[in-house]
C-alpha cells in the first residue's frame, strides 16, 4: 500500500510539473516586431507620421481608409489614427466627439450606432462630400496588416485602452500597431495590458524622460513623442543614448513655418536629431527628406 501511495505521489508531481511548464510557455508573449524596428541604432523605419491618417487633401478625408491607401501608394509613412466607440460598442475611426465636422451627419458619435452611421459619408477638410464611409477599426487593422502599413493608435476618451488593445490582439495586428499614450499613467496602464506592444510615450523634456526611465516600462517599448515644439538637441541625444526613437510633432505651427519659409526646414529638423516628423503635410515632408 505504501509503495502504491508513493507511486501515486510521483505521478501527480510529474503531471503538475509538466502542466507548470506548459503554463509558463503559454505565458511567454511574442514581442511586436516594431520593438526591434524602432530603435535609434536602426534606420530602417519610416521618418514620416501622417496625422489623422491624412489631412488637408481634397476629396480625401481624415481618418479614412481610402486616404491611407492613397497616401501609402505614394510614400513610405506610418499613419496616426483616432479610435472611438459608437453607441452599440463598435470601434470606428473618428477624432471629434461629434460627427458634424467630418461627415454629412450630425450629433455625438456616442449617440449613433454603427448602423445609423452608414447613412452618412465622410467629407474632406474643404467640405466636399465623398463616397467614403466612417471605417470600422477592424477593417483598417486588416487592410494595414495585409499591406504591412504601420499605425499609431490614438485612443479617444469614449473607449478604454483595454478594448482597443483587445481588438488589436484579436486581429493579430500587434506587428503593425503602436499605442499612443499622453502621460506616464496611461503608458503604465498600456504596458500592463500589452507588454508586447510598442508605446508612443510623452517625453517633451528632461523631467518627463526621467520619470519614464524610472518606471517599470522597458526603454525598448518606448517611442518618444517630444511635443509640437523643437526641443534642445540635448533631449534628442539623451533619448538616443537610451536607444529610443524620437518623434517631433510638426503638425500645426512647425508645418506652417515650413510652408511659409521653405520645406527644407524639415531636413534641418531631422539633422538636429529628430527621427520622425508627425505632419499634416506628408507629401511635402517626403519630398524634402528625399531631395
Amino acid at each position: 500500500m505504501k509503495r502504491f501511495f508513493l507511486l501515486f505521489i510521483i505521478i501527480v508531481g510529474f503531471v503538475a510539473c509538466k502542466d507548470s511548464k506548459v503554463n509558463q510557455q503559454s505565458a511567454v508573449v511574442s514581442k511586436s516586431r516594431l520593438i526591434g524596428v524602432f530603435r535609434a541604432s536602426n534606420s530602417d523605419y519610416p521618418n514620416i507620421s501622417v496625422h489623422r491618417g491624412g489631412k488637408g487633401l481634397e476629396y480625401y478625408p481624415e481618418n479614412c481608409l481610402e486616404t491611407i491607401r492613397y497616401i501609402n501608394d505614394s510614400i513610405t509613412a506610418i499613419f496616426e489614427i483616432d479610435v472611438a466607440q459608437t453607441k452599440d460598442g463598435q470601434l470606428v475611426l473618428m477624432h471629434d466627439n461629434s460627427i458634424d465636422r467630418t461627415t454629412t451627419g450630425s450629433g455625438l458619435l456616442k449617440n449613433h450606432t454603427s448602423k445609423s452611421l452608414n447613412q452618412y459619408v465622410l467629407v474632406d477638410d474643404y467640405g466636399n462630400k465623398t463616397e467614403y464611409k466612417i471605417p470600422l477599426f477592424t477593417d483598417v487593422l486588416n487592410w494595414c496588416k495585409a499591406h504591412n502599413v504601420i499605425l499609431t493608435v490614438d485612443i479617444k476618451r469614449s473607449v478604454s485602452q483595454k478594448k482597443v488593445i483587445e481588438a488589436i490582439k484579436e486581429a493579430k495586428a500587434e506587428d503593425i500597431c503602436i499605442i499612443i499614450t499622453y502621460d506616464l499613467e496611461q503608458a503604465k496602464s498600456a504596458y500592463a495590458l500589452a507588454p508586447e506592444l510598442l508605446l508612443s510615450v510623452s517625453a517633451r523634456n528632461d523631467q518627463e524622460l526621467k520619470r519614464l526611465l524610472a518606471s517599470e516600462i522597458p526603454t525598448r517599448n518606448m517611442l518618444a513623442f517630444t511635443g509640437t515644439r523643437l526641443s534642445d538637441t540635448s533631449l534628442y541625444q539623451k533619448l538616443h543614448n537610451e536607444n529610443i526613437v524620437c518623434m517631433l510633432g510638426a503638425l500645426g505651427n512647425l508645418d506652417r513655418q515650413a510652408e511659409a519659409r521653405g520645406d527644407d526646414l524639415y531636413s534641418q529638423w531631422i539633422k538636429l536629431g529628430v527621427d520622425i516628423l508627425a505632419t499634416d503635410r506628408p507629401f511635402e515632408v517626403n519630398k524634402a527628406l528625399n531631395h
